[in-house]
């Protein structure tokens, strides 16, 4: 069976990441979390004093970082130089850092060598902002999703709240959607865009299992390798 790549796109909490491991499971393949990646170079710029704007600074900074992605039973863990991040690139102080470090066009260089290596060795569903249209521009299928705001912010709010993360408010969250919304669709490497052949789906008022079952059955009836699944 030939390997087989799909798209993800959409802003931040859109629920990218949540459909994209329910589709990964649900057809056998692998799923890569590339924000995940850009994350952990934001950890490290915070870690080392170094401003996440700092395009110099950051193309050194990423010359000899080391990334991994993991999966132990069905859970992506992300590595930074050795050491498990997982949790630690989830805080909004990250996640705005990782908007900035993105927009770098070296670091986006790096992390798009590393992801195009992983998809041409094997099946992968991959999401982020520029997937479809930079990262796997001939993807098989390639999605984007979106949601009000509102809502999504609601959904990242309630998310950290589960995993146990303290310290902020749901206008917090709000202000950094919106504040990543505009940094990464404004800058000029690689914008947040959707393809043109992706097919956009809202939502806003969508429940993931309902999101995910549109997306499965676009897959299965594009793709005779997963009919019978």
């Amino acid at each position: 069976m030939k390997n087989i790549s799909i798209a993800i796109d959409g802003p931040a909490g859109a629920g990218k990441s949540t459909i994209a491991r329910i589709i990964s499971k649900a057809l056998g393949i692998l799923y890569l979390d590339t924000g995940a990646m850009y994350r952990a170079v934001a950890l490290k710029a915070i870690r080392k004093n170094i401003c996440t704007k700092d395009g110099k600074e950051l193309s050194m900074l990423v010359k000899d970082i080391n990334i991994e992605i993991k999966h132990f039973a069905d859970e992506q863990r992300v590595f930074l130089d050795g050491e498990d991040v997982s949790g630690m690139i989830r805080s909004p102080e990250v996640s705005i850092a990782a908007s900035d470090v993105s927009a770098v066009p070296e670091i986006r260089i790096k992390m798009v060598e590393l992801q195009r290596e992983i998809a041409s060795k094997n099946s992968v569903v991959m999401d982020g902002r520029d997937i479809g249209t930079f990262v796997l521009p001939d993807a098989d299928f390639k999605f984007f999703l979106t949601a009000s705001a509102e809502e999504r912010a609601k959904r990242r709010y309630l998310e950290q709240m589960e995993k146990g993360m303290a310290g902020f408010t749901l206008e917090d969250v709000r202000k950094d959607i919106e504040y990543r919304d505009l940094n990464d669709s404004s800058r000029e490497f690689a914008p947040l865009k959707k393809a043109t052949d992706a097919l956009e789906i809202d939502t806003t008022s969508l429940s993931v299992s309902q999101v995910a079952e549109r997306i499965l059955t676009v897959i299965r009836m594009g793709d005779k390798c997963f009919t019978m699944r």
